[in-house]
Protein backbone atom coordinates (compact mmCIF):
# COMPACT_ATOMS: atom_id res chain seq x y z
CA UNK A 1 0.00 0.00 0.00
CA UNK A 2 1.61 3.23 -1.17
CA UNK A 3 -0.10 6.48 0.67
CA UNK A 4 0.68 9.98 0.00
CA UNK A 5 -0.14 13.02 2.16
CA UNK A 6 -0.02 16.54 0.37
CA UNK A 7 1.44 18.32 2.38
CA UNK A 8 0.76 22.24 0.60
CA UNK A 9 0.92 24.26 3.30
CA UNK A 10 -2.41 24.35 5.26
CA UNK A 11 -3.41 20.52 7.10
CA UNK A 12 -3.00 18.58 9.84
CA UNK A 13 -0.04 16.39 8.36
CA UNK A 14 1.38 14.99 11.54
CA UNK A 15 -1.64 13.95 13.23
CA UNK A 16 -2.59 12.01 9.81
CA UNK A 17 0.57 10.83 9.21
CA UNK A 18 0.25 9.38 13.09
CA UNK A 19 -3.14 8.15 12.59
CA UNK A 20 -2.39 5.69 9.86
CA UNK A 21 1.31 4.68 11.60
CA UNK A 22 -1.23 3.24 14.71
CA UNK A 23 -3.22 1.44 11.91
CA UNK A 24 0.08 -0.38 11.47
CA UNK A 25 0.44 1.48 7.71
CA UNK A 26 2.86 3.28 6.11
CA UNK A 27 2.64 6.67 4.84
CA UNK A 28 4.93 9.24 3.24
CA UNK A 29 4.56 13.04 3.01
CA UNK A 30 3.82 14.34 -0.49
CA UNK A 31 6.01 17.74 -0.62
CA UNK A 32 6.90 18.45 -4.07
CA UNK A 33 3.10 18.07 -6.15
CA UNK A 34 4.90 16.05 -8.96
CA UNK A 35 5.78 12.86 -6.52
CA UNK A 36 1.96 12.24 -6.13
CA UNK A 37 2.51 9.93 -9.13
CA UNK A 38 4.00 7.88 -7.00
CA UNK A 39 1.01 7.12 -4.59
CA UNK A 40 -1.65 4.69 -4.99
CA UNK A 41 -3.72 6.41 -2.62
CA UNK A 42 -4.15 10.48 -1.54
CA UNK A 43 -5.30 11.95 1.47
CA UNK A 44 -5.78 15.76 1.14
CA UNK A 45 -6.08 17.29 4.49
CA UNK A 46 -6.68 20.82 5.26
CA UNK A 47 -7.12 23.74 8.31
CA UNK A 48 -8.13 27.32 7.15
CA UNK A 49 -9.25 29.78 4.26
CA UNK A 50 -11.27 27.80 1.17
CA UNK A 51 -9.69 31.04 -1.42
CA UNK A 52 -6.32 30.80 0.41
CA UNK A 53 -5.70 27.46 0.02
CA UNK A 54 -6.80 26.60 -3.41
CA UNK A 55 -4.63 29.19 -4.55
CA UNK A 56 -1.98 28.02 -3.30
CA UNK A 57 -2.56 24.81 -5.08
CA UNK A 58 -3.41 26.03 -8.01
CA UNK A 59 0.07 28.73 -7.90
CA UNK A 60 2.13 25.80 -6.74
CA UNK A 61 0.72 22.94 -9.32
CA UNK A 62 -0.53 20.53 -7.16
CA UNK A 63 -4.33 21.53 -8.85
CA UNK A 64 -3.43 19.53 -12.09
CA UNK A 65 -1.56 16.79 -10.58
CA UNK A 66 -3.93 16.26 -8.03
CA UNK A 67 -6.78 15.99 -10.84
CA UNK A 68 -4.83 13.87 -13.55
CA UNK A 69 -4.21 11.33 -10.50
CA UNK A 70 -8.08 11.57 -9.62
CA UNK A 71 -9.82 11.61 -12.88
CA UNK A 72 -8.04 10.40 -15.20
CA UNK A 73 -6.15 7.76 -12.99
CA UNK A 74 -8.58 6.91 -11.04
CA UNK A 75 -6.58 7.13 -7.35
CA UNK A 76 -8.69 6.87 -4.45
CA UNK A 77 -8.49 10.45 -2.23
CA UNK A 78 -9.96 11.20 1.35
CA UNK A 79 -10.20 15.03 1.59
CA UNK A 80 -10.20 16.05 5.54
CA UNK A 81 -12.14 19.18 6.80
CA UNK A 82 -10.65 22.30 4.68
CA UNK A 83 -9.36 19.04 2.25
CA UNK A 84 -12.79 18.34 1.96
CA UNK A 85 -14.24 20.99 1.05
CA UNK A 86 -12.23 21.89 -1.89
CA UNK A 87 -12.97 18.66 -3.59
CA UNK A 88 -16.40 21.16 -4.05
CA UNK A 89 -17.26 23.29 -7.35
CA UNK A 90 -16.95 26.37 -5.30
CA UNK A 91 -15.99 27.65 -2.37
CA UNK A 92 -17.30 31.31 -1.10
CA UNK A 93 -14.63 31.62 2.07
CA UNK A 94 -12.14 34.49 1.62
CA UNK A 95 -13.45 35.04 -2.05
CA UNK A 96 -14.66 38.45 -1.48
CA UNK A 97 -10.92 39.70 -0.11
CA UNK A 98 -9.82 38.73 -4.01
CA UNK A 99 -13.04 40.80 -5.24
CA UNK A 100 -15.11 37.94 -6.09
CA UNK A 101 -18.44 36.15 -5.65
CA UNK A 102 -16.65 32.60 -5.07
CA UNK A 103 -13.13 30.56 -5.77
CA UNK A 104 -13.33 27.79 -7.99
CA UNK A 105 -12.80 24.30 -6.44
CA UNK A 106 -11.45 21.22 -7.49
CA UNK A 107 -14.78 20.13 -8.71
CA UNK A 108 -14.37 16.24 -8.23
CA UNK A 109 -18.03 16.62 -6.29
CA UNK A 110 -20.71 19.04 -7.75
CA UNK A 111 -21.66 21.45 -5.03
CA UNK A 112 -20.71 24.55 -2.77
CA UNK A 113 -19.31 25.23 0.59
CA UNK A 114 -20.85 28.11 2.13
CA UNK A 115 -20.79 29.54 5.80
CA UNK A 116 -22.97 27.96 8.36
CA UNK A 117 -24.79 30.70 8.92
CA UNK A 118 -25.84 31.01 5.50
CA UNK A 119 -27.24 27.52 5.71
CA UNK A 120 -29.31 28.75 8.55
CA UNK A 121 -27.06 27.66 11.90
CA UNK A 122 -27.88 29.63 14.58
CA UNK A 123 -25.34 27.90 17.22
CA UNK A 124 -21.75 29.13 17.69
CA UNK A 125 -19.18 29.21 15.38
CA UNK A 126 -17.00 27.89 14.90
CA UNK A 127 -18.67 24.34 14.92
CA UNK A 128 -16.12 22.86 17.51
CA UNK A 129 -15.95 19.41 19.31
CA UNK A 130 -17.56 16.34 19.31
CA UNK A 131 -20.99 15.61 17.35
CA UNK A 132 -22.77 12.44 16.36
CA UNK A 133 -23.30 11.72 12.79
CA UNK A 134 -26.29 10.16 11.26
CA UNK A 135 -26.28 7.71 8.47
CA UNK A 136 -27.80 8.86 5.21
CA UNK A 137 -27.03 5.35 3.45
CA UNK A 138 -24.98 2.38 3.30
CA UNK A 139 -20.94 3.26 2.76
CA UNK A 140 -17.40 1.40 2.79
CA UNK A 141 -16.68 4.83 4.31
CA UNK A 142 -18.51 3.80 7.24
CA UNK A 143 -18.30 0.09 7.55
CA UNK A 144 -18.22 -1.28 11.21
CA UNK A 145 -18.33 1.86 12.68
CA UNK A 146 -21.67 2.24 14.92
CA UNK A 147 -24.49 4.47 14.18
CA UNK A 148 -24.71 7.84 15.94
CA UNK A 149 -20.88 7.64 16.69
CA UNK A 150 -19.10 11.01 17.36
CA UNK A 151 -16.69 12.92 15.55
CA UNK A 152 -14.23 15.93 16.61
CA UNK A 153 -15.28 19.01 14.22
CA UNK A 154 -14.04 22.18 13.96
CA UNK A 155 -15.18 23.84 11.04
CA UNK A 156 -16.75 27.39 10.02
CA UNK A 157 -17.94 26.05 6.60
CA UNK A 158 -20.12 23.54 5.18
CA UNK A 159 -19.99 21.18 1.76
CA UNK A 160 -23.92 21.86 -0.03
CA UNK A 161 -24.01 19.39 -1.99
CA UNK A 162 -25.68 19.62 -5.99
CA UNK A 163 -26.66 16.04 -5.50
CA UNK A 164 -28.13 14.78 -2.16
CA UNK A 165 -27.29 11.08 -2.82
CA UNK A 166 -23.18 11.88 -2.39
CA UNK A 167 -24.08 12.60 0.90
CA UNK A 168 -22.96 9.86 3.34
CA UNK A 169 -23.47 11.22 6.36
CA UNK A 170 -24.79 14.60 8.39
CA UNK A 171 -24.32 15.95 11.74
CA UNK A 172 -26.97 18.09 13.13
CA UNK A 173 -25.91 21.62 14.40
CA UNK A 174 -28.89 23.62 14.88
CA UNK A 175 -28.95 23.08 11.10
CA UNK A 176 -27.70 19.78 9.05
CA UNK A 177 -24.65 19.42 8.31
CA UNK A 178 -22.88 17.26 5.56
CA UNK A 179 -20.45 15.06 7.42
CA UNK A 180 -19.23 12.65 4.92
CA UNK A 181 -19.10 12.66 1.26
CA UNK A 182 -18.66 10.48 -0.96
CA UNK A 183 -18.51 10.05 -5.51
CA UNK A 184 -16.84 6.67 -6.48
CA UNK A 185 -13.25 6.55 -5.15
CA UNK A 186 -13.22 10.45 -4.03
CA UNK A 187 -14.22 10.41 0.05
CA UNK A 188 -14.47 13.32 2.13
CA UNK A 189 -15.22 14.15 5.45
CA UNK A 190 -15.70 17.46 7.31
CA UNK A 191 -14.66 16.11 11.03
CA UNK A 192 -11.26 14.85 12.02
CA UNK A 193 -10.63 11.30 11.87
CA UNK A 194 -7.05 11.24 13.06
CA UNK A 195 -8.35 13.04 16.20
CA UNK A 196 -11.61 11.08 16.85
CA UNK A 197 -10.17 8.20 18.07
CA UNK A 198 -11.17 4.71 17.62
CA UNK A 199 -13.85 5.54 15.21
CA UNK A 200 -11.40 7.53 12.91
CA UNK A 201 -8.78 5.20 12.76
CA UNK A 202 -11.69 2.78 11.09
CA UNK A 203 -12.90 5.20 9.25
CA UNK A 204 -8.95 5.84 7.53
CA UNK A 205 -8.40 2.30 7.92
CA UNK A 206 -12.06 1.57 5.94
CA UNK A 207 -10.36 4.12 3.32
CA UNK A 208 -6.76 2.57 2.50
CA UNK A 209 -8.64 -0.74 1.82
CA UNK A 210 -11.25 0.44 -0.66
Amino acid sequence: MNVGIIKYGLGNIASVHNAIKALNQKSEIIEIPKDINKFDYLILPGVGNFTESKEILDKNGWTDYILDSVINKKKPILGICLGMQLLASWGYEGASNRNKIKTRGFDLIEGEVKSLRDIGCDSRIPHMGWNEISWQCSHKILEGISKNTDFYFVHSYVFVPSNNSHVVAVSNYSSLITAVIAKDHIWGVQFHPEKSSRAGLKLIKNFLEQ
